[in-house]
């Protein structure tokens, strides 16, 4: 952009026959801004802009300012900058990928740079690689005992997956006895060149691609951070792999207390006074493990919690497993790494364009102790790992830079249309920020996702999983995720316009077609009982083999036996997925009332930790000769 038109007229005009001349694989044109303001507007509108040549002849200081404002509302821009003479100091810490001097005018130079920046940001290295070696066609004395395929093709029994996979996905499934591909156990060619593209993209200082989850991810970063007997403050309802953390790494937790919206049995993030008073009643804590954003949207104002542990000296992991797609457009910023966290694990599988179980590790800790992370990342990992997820994880990261903003940008326009008419039914309602945020949040800067969509269905007088069966054998609909009064919609960068239509009619024939019945009962979620105060370890009471004790006794009523007994599980009842019970906690009257509620009341819920035998529901507790041999006190505090 340029505020001389005569100017700007000269420079578009070089680049444009440049363009015309010279290769140009990607396509590469000219588009004209005038002003600063009218750059700000083609940057927002076109989500194809993807490199900005700012004239900085004479008006540096208003550059920068747009430089600032670019990058802040789309980081993945290249920014170039044209000067006259030498630049100012203030250009040094500037967002900027390169400059060009007005009097030199080698458009067809500058072009080639451009174009090769260009070439840069989407190129996929270990893809290529990939395909490059499976396009050589080698014959496999290796593993994979497919052998490329070839013992599945023409056999009679299996043949049919042969042709259901396709012949690529069986050709590019190799072994790591091909070192043109890497290792990703100890990269360094080109895994090691895509995880630092991914690292540029996200944010990061550095990044590892994951081919097992974030559920592994935040076990690695767990492991890494905490010794056994180290403090580690986390949300009562972070994922479980997280708990699994716990145990595996031998952390005393302090678990915090989620907040929960009973009505839709929906739990938010933690109260913000709830985690600065845990950071300052444990400043020896070493980590605090945080989800942001929730599995049905919600995510923290991170920065002041940050800010607050740092002081203490507290690493920040934060679970960012449903916001992977946070970066790449400003209506989903600030992200975490952008808020200052440590760690952020990444399910990249689900909000960008990779294969399931792909996913990230994001590092911007100034003490990343990477020598541990690698052993750590190593003892979680296969030596033997599918290529074409992190083949996918590459892919992945070129589309959200290179599409990204205009893909995200086309999902929010879709969610807004497809909220209207929702709520058009009449009988379907999309939850609001206010439906959703917990009442002890109020004012805590919470923010929803506008590409998760959770509708309640009270007044269609059925529950949520009758409509859910509904939708999928008459409308060929398949939801993400039910409670007993809500249906969750997933908006993402392969949502369609049809698919949105399909969806939108099938609601409103379903609301058309109410007899007028009554409304559903709204759910009632007992209160969860507190979180009782830990006797041992999670890993202590976990590792022992314990015995089964039944839920119920004979007469039908709650067996109190269990009270005061220490369980060896962690049990979770969907909906919320709060645990009631993890490794090492005692069992008190409040939790044992709240667990014969769920597995015998008139509405069972799914409880997850439990075994069901001849008994019926059984929890794991330790036997009294395990509970004495274990050291007592209140290590969870």
């Amino acid at each position: 952009m340029s505020e001389s038109r005569a100017e700007l007229s000269e420079l578009a005009a070089g680049l444009a026959e440049a363009a015309g001349r010279l290769p140009n694989p990607f396509g590469l044109g000219v588009a004209l801004a005038h002003s600063s303001e009218e750059a700000q507007v083609r940057v927002a509108e076109d989500g194809d802009v993807l490199i900005v040549l700012v004239d900085a002849r004479g008006r540096e200081d208003a550059a920068l300012v747009l430089i600032e404002r670019l990058n802040a509302f789309r980081p993945e821009l290249s920014l170039y900058v044209l000067l006259s003479g030498r630049p100012s100091r203030a250009f040094a810490s500037a967002p900027v990928n390169g400059f060009f001097h007005h009097e030199e005018a080698d458009y067809h130079g500058w072009f080639r740079i451009l174009s090769a920046e260009l070439a840069e940001k989407s190129a996929t290295p270990f893809y290529d690689a990939l395909r490059s070696y499976v396009e050589m066609a080698k014959d496999s004395w290796h593993t994979p005992g497919h052998s490329s395929g070839d013992s599945f093709r023409g056999s009679p029994w299996v043949g049919d997956f042969y042709d259901f996979v396709g012949e690529n996905l069986l050709r590019a499934d190799l072994s790591v006895s091909v070192p043109m591909l890497d290792s990703l156990l100890a990269p360094t060619g080109v895994i090691a060149r895509a995880q630092d593209l991914a690292a540029q993209a996200f944010g990061a200082r550095e990044t590892f691609f994951v081919t097992n989850g974030s559920s592994t991810s935040n076990k690695v970063i767990l492991q890494t951070l905490l010794a056994p007997g180290d403090v580690l403050l986390l949300d009562r309802n972070c994922h479980k792999s997280v708990h699994h953390g716990v145990i595996l790494s031998g952390a005393r937790p302090v678990y915090l207390p989620s907040t929960l919206n009973r009505q839709y049995g929906l739990f938010g993030p933690l109260a913000r006074g709830t985690v600065l008073a845990a950071i300052a009643a444990h400043p020896e804590a070493r980590a605090l493990m945080l989800t942001s954003c929730t599995y049905d949207g919600l995510r923290y104002e991170l920065a002041p919690i940050v800010e607050a542990a740092h002081a203490s000296g507290i690493k920040v992991v934060v679970d960012e497993a449903w916001y992977t797609h946070g970066r790449f457009h400003p209506a989903f910023r600030p992200t975490a790494l952008e808020s200052g966290a440590d760690y952020v694990t990444h399910s990249t599988h689900k909000g960008l364009s990779a294969l399931s179980q792909a996913a990230m590790v994001h590092v911007n800790d100034p003490d990343f102790n990477a020598h541990l992370f690698r052993e750590n990342f190593n003892m979680f990992s296969s030596t033997s790992p599918q290529y074409s997820l992190i083949a996918s994880l590459d892919v992945a990261r070129r589309q959200a830079v290179m599409e990204g903003y205009r893909l995200l940008s086309r999902a929010l326009e879709i969610a807004n249309e497809l909220r209207e008419r929702i709520n058009a039914t009449g009988v379907f309602r999309v939850l609001g920020l206010e439906d959703l945020v917990p009442a002890e949040l109020a004012g805590e800067g919470v923010r929803l996702d506008q590409t998760k969509l959770t509708v309640d269905v009270t007044q269609s007088g059925q529950p949520a999983e009758a409509l859910r069966a509904v939708l999928f054998e008459r409308f060929n609909i398949q939801v993400e995720k039910t409670t007993y009064n809500t249906i969750t919609f997933l908006v993402s960068l392969g949502t369609t316009r049809s698919k949105m239509t399909r969806l939108a009619d099938a609601l409103g024939r379903l609301a058309s077609e109410k007899r007028g019945g009554p409304a559903q009962s709204p759910l009632k979620l007992p209160p969860l009982p507190e979180m009782t105060p830990l006797a041992c370890l999670p890993r202590d009471a976990f590792f022992e083999t314990g015995e089964k004790v039944a839920l119920v006794g004979e007469q039908g009523s709650a067996n109190l036996k269990l009270i005061g007994r220490i369980s060896c599980d962690q049990v979770v009842p969907y909906p919320p997925g709060i645990p009631v019970l993890v490794p090492g906690q005692r069992v008190d009257a409040a939790v044992l009332g709240y667990l014969v509620r769920l597995v015998g009341g008139p509405r069972p819920m799914e409880v997850h930790g439990l075994e069901i035998d001849e008994d019926g529901a059984c929890l794991r507790v330790l036997s009294a000769d395990e509970e004495a041999s274990l050291a007592e006190g209140s290590p969870g505090g």
